[in-house]
């Protein structure tokens, strides 16, 4: 008798980012430097060259990276102009990690500051064109707090 399949393989989530990049060698040694990423897996192309599939895995969520292939539309933020995705990720001490991005290669695209929401945050560029918001939860705040305190920062970013 076969052993049953899950539909969602143990270790994933029912949702697995897929970044598509320049030089996925590169930005694999990029995101394990930036972020502590560890890597499972990488299967390359028959050239040898191009990385047709790799998993890292940064906390407990895995993700998923390619070389670009434009031939089969699978193109980087780089081709596009842009990425109109963010990876908001929490981390465990969101200072340390955003130096250690910057430090890395990523360009800060807004500076770590205590959010209205509860969480300490900022946001950062990857050299390849991804956006990632790294995030601590500082405060647990119900709907009606953080409706309060979305309130109270939107008055005081009318007055500047």
């Amino acid at each position: 008798m076969a052993a049953k399949v899950k539909p969602v393989p143990r270790g994933y989530h029912t949702i697995t980012p897929t970044l598509v990049v320049r030089n996925a060698e590169k930005a694999i040694e990029f995101y394990k430097q930036a972020f502590n990423a560890k890597e499972d897996m990488r299967h390359y192309m028959p050239d040898g060259k191009a990385i047709m599939h790799a998993e890292l895995k940064i906390g407990d969520s895995r993700f998923m990276i390619s070389d670009e292939f434009p031939q089969m539309k699978c193109q980087s933020p780089q081709s596009l102009g842009g990425s109109p995705v963010t990876l908001y990720t929490y981390v465990r001490d969101v200072d340390k990690l955003f130096d250690q991005a910057v430090a890395a290669g990523a360009t800060v695209v807004m500076p770590v500051m205590d959010a209205f929401w509860g969480d300490r945050c900022g946001q950062l560029a990857d050299p390849f064109g991804h956006v990632w918001s790294l995030a601590t939860r500082k405060k647990n705040l119900t709907p009606k707090q953080m409706q309060k305190a979305q309130q109270e920062w939107l008055a005081q970013t009318a007055k500047q």
